[in-house]
């Protein structure tokens, strides 16, 4: 499965980097980032295509992992590495990771729910609570 995986993100990496972040199919109307994290246990260094919304001036991202009952890996990793960098078509920007919790993750959950069907129905099969994720540039974060 991991296999199917990798090359699914690779064809989608491949696309995006071509057209200056627009993929198609599934995609289309769906704005992806992509994020490079480093791995929590093994220093590897990896970019996965990651749905977004921009909110308060950050990029939301969540770790509903297709509503399976683990989180993906990438959400261990910005937990263990949270400054990192996103691509946003032909940009690169460096951010940090925070999860939110709370009131403000209910928040943020409600905000993806009403814009993404497809997000709902991937909530519904889980029990987990899905982590909400924000990615706020560098230079725009409160020092």
């Amino acid at each position: 499965m991991a296999e199917i995986t990798d090359d699914y993100n690779a064809r989608i990496i491949r696309e995006f980097r071509m057209n200056d972040g627009a993929v198609g199919g599934d995609w289309t109307d769906i704005p992806l980032l992509l994020l490079h994290h480093t791995g929590a246990k093994t220093g590897a260094r990896r970019v996965n295509p990651v749905a977004y919304l921009p909110v308060d001036g950050c990029y939301l991202v969540w770790a509903a992992n297709g509503g399976q009952a683990n989180n993906p890996s990438w959400y261990h990793n910005l937990k263990a590495h949270p400054n990192t960098r996103i691509e946003l078509g032909a940009v690169t920007r460096t951010v940090v990771a925070e999860e939110a919790v709370g009131k403000g993750r209910d928040r943020l959950f409600a905000i993806v729910s009403e814009r993404y069907s497809q997000f709902v129905e991937a909530a519904s099969r889980t029990e987990r609570l899905i982590p909400m994720i924000l990615l706020t540039p560098q230079s725009e974060r409160s020092r």
